[in-house]
Order: structure tokens, then C-alpha cells, then sequence
């Protein structure tokens, strides 16, 4: 996929990357290599995968599960997608993530991240995130950073290019409040 403007232009090559979700959540898991030995939940529509057995998806679930520590999540999408690089939606709501680990910031294709219902709890753990140009929705209601009076205002300055926070859309007038609150 190529970004022209604000738009995608989608190559032929593109067409079998957008599969269902590989889903490994409620599996209990503590960290990424617990993963590994897993098979995702089969959805109502079908995997595609590439000669190798690598799923063709952009997409990966790793909710509701015991995860902490977010090392050795480049080994769990070398092991189950086709080309982890272009992952550009990650559920890791409801697990023990306590910070928001740098290792986020290697997914350069990232457009979704979920992390809801964790432990964050330092709200310049998001400022981490700024790296990812293409992240347009984020979510991290009910971790302790949301009891931060300038929460939004805050998530808006470090990511200004987000569209929505918490499955909200981010309004125009809430832009301006955090361009405020920022200078």
C-alpha cells in the first residue's frame, strides 16, 4: 500500500494481505513465546496463508491474556504473519502492561493500537508513540493514566495525527483545546 496525501492507493499486492485477525486472545498467555506454541481461533472467514503457513494478515489479537512484558513481539509476528512489518492493527487490551515499551515504536505501519484495560500508569509513556506517523486510533481507557486531569489533552499533543481516542472521534474543538493546552 502506498499513502498518497491522506489517501491509500492500493497495489494488486495488497489485495491478500488483509485476511481476519490472527486471534490469540483468552489463550491465557503470559508472555509472546507462550504464543508461539498457540493456533489462533478460527473467525467466520477463512485464513489465507503463504507457502510457508504464514497467515496473510495486517492484524493480530493478543487481548484478554496475562501478558506483561512486551519483549519478544517480533517473534511472535515472524512466526505467524506473512510480513510482520506491514501489521497495522494490534489488540493488547486487557492484559498486565504496566508502560508502553519502545519496542511499539518498531511497528512503523501501526494505524490501530488497543491497550485498554491495563496498567499504564505514566501518561509520558504515550509520548513514546509520536514515532508511529500512520497511528490514527489508540485506546487507553482504563488504565491509570485516564485519571489524569489532561489525559486526552495530553494523548492529542503527543500523537496529533490520531483521529480517534477510545473509540471517540477526536473533535476539532477538542484539537484546539490540547494545541492550547500544549503551548
Amino acid at each position: 500500500m502506498e499513502v498518497q496525501g491522506s489517501f491509500f492507493r492500493w497495489r494488486p499486492s495488497d489485495v491478500n494481505m488483509y485476511g481476519p485477525p490472527v486471534d490469540l486472545s483468552f489463550k491465557d498467555i503470559s508472555d509472546f513465546s507462550g504464543g508461539m506454541r498457540e493456533a489462533p481461533r478460527r473467525g467466520l472467514r477463512p485464513f489465507n496463508t503463504n507457502s510457508e503457513g504464514k497467515y496473510l494478515s495486517r492484524c493480530l489479537r493478543f487481548n484478554n491474556n496475562r501478558i506483561s512484558d512486551l519483549s519478544g513481539i517480533h517473534f511472535i509476528l515472524n512466526h505467524f504473519l506473512a510480513q510482520p512489518l506491514q501489521l497495522g492493527w494490534l489488540d493488547l487490551s486487557f492484559n498486565k502492561i504496566t508502560c508502553i515499551d519502545p519496542v511499539l515504536c518498531e511497528l512503523r505501519e501501526l494505524r490501530v493500537l488497543y491497550l485498554h484495560g491495563n496498567g499504564i500508569w505514566n501518561l509520558s509513556d504515550v509520548n513514546k508513540l509520536g514515532e508511529l506517523q500512520y497511528l490514527h486510533s489508540i485506546t487507553l481507557h482504563g488504565n491509570p493514566i485516564e485519571t489524569n486531569r489532561n489525559y486526552r489533552s495530553h494523548v492529542l499533543s503527543a500523537l496529533p495525527q490520531l483521529k480517534r481516542i477510545d473509540f471517540s472521534t477526536v473533535t476539532r474543538e477538542e484539537r484546539a483545546l490540547a494545541n492550547v493546552w500544549l503551548h
